[in-house]
């Protein structure tokens, strides 16, 4: 009689789903399921080599096309900054951006310009700066840069409205730091309030009749110094928008106009201040944008 244990082992081998018992030391077979495979197809060693190879190359892809991680964390930075941005877009520094970009657009702002210049201010006038005041559109951003300065109070009043400005904007207003007035009538301020009076980008939008009116008021609230910053004829571009915010277009006016009209309103240029600007500035090689007029205040 045959010995079939060789036999069975083979066909398990070969075919897993062959079901085997094993009683009293021998091997008993009850049967396979599907066919039996007596031997398997020779597998060719050059496919094997290719696969494993392609297998590696397809990693290596992946791992050169996987982003490092710093990168994925400094894009989660960025994004932060923007949200940061948006959120407190009326502050100093991104007001002054976003004054850059105006710039580069061809709606210049001599707001920008008395950010600007503020280290400068600093070097002339001195103690003059403690309590300063600023008029004109945009004021926030001007004030939250002068609050930046050391030794340094600052207010503003916003000739038009705070409705399209930011939240950082509207606290000043709540708290009564900027205040929303039309400088065609007398200011809410007793005489000599502030040490330094700045004015930008207001002044251009008054006909004569009032700024009869709005320059001796500026120059009542001021006891150290009234500086004008007003735009070149030449560096302007009239914008429909202009027009409907301020109502009316820009009257930008040469520094000869300006020099004569400021002796009809007896005000006088502040020498010594002109002096220490002007040295200050040149060691910078700095170049206005804007025309900057130093005034002494009434006595």
């Amino acid at each position: 009689m045959w010995d079939y244990t060789g036999l069975f082992l083979l066909l398990l081998h070969h075919n897993p789903l062959c079901f085997s018992s094993y009683q009293n030391g021998k091997l008993g077979f009850s049967g396979c399921k599907g066919p039996i495979m007596m031997s398997r197809r020779p597998i060719n060693p050059s496919r094997r080599l290719a696969d494993n190879g392609a297998a590696l190359l397809e990693g290596s892809i992946r791992s050169k096309t996987r982003p490092p991680p710093y990168l994925t964390i400094g894009l989660i930075i960025v994004g932060a900054f923007l949200l940061v941005g948006y959120f407190y877009r009326g502050t100093g520094t991104f007001a002054s951006i976003k004054g850059a970009i105006s710039r580069v657009e061809g709606d210049f702002s001599c707001n920008v310009e008395v950010q600007k210049v503020i280290p400068f201010l600093k070097k002339a006038y001195g103690d003059s700066m403690h309590k300063v005041l600023h008029v004109g559109p945009d004021t926030c951003s001007v004030v939250a840069k002068l609050l930046e300065q050391e030794d340094t109070q600052a207010w503003g009043i916003e000739p038009y409205d705070v409705e399209d400005e930011g939240h950082f904007c509207k606290k000043l207003v709540h708290k009564g730091i900027v205040r929303v007035a039309d400088i065609k009538f007398p200011l809410p301020y007793r005489a000599k309030s502030f040490s330094l009076v700045i004015v930008s980008d207001a002044l251009d939008y008054l006909s004569p009749k009032y700024l009869n009116r709005t320059l001796p008021e500026l120059a009542r609230v001021s006891s150290d110094g009234l500086l004008i910053f007003t735009g070149y004829p030449r560096h302007h571009k009239a914008k429909n928008t202009d027009k409907s915010r301020f109502g009316g277009l820009a009257k930008l006016r040469s520094s000869t106009w300006w020099i004569r009209y400021f002796v009809q309103t007896s005000l006088e240029e502040n020498e010594v201040a002109i002096k220490k600007f002007e040295q200050t500035a040149s060691k910078k090689s700095y170049v206005p944008s804007c025309q900057i007029f130093h005034l002494r205040s009434y006595r």
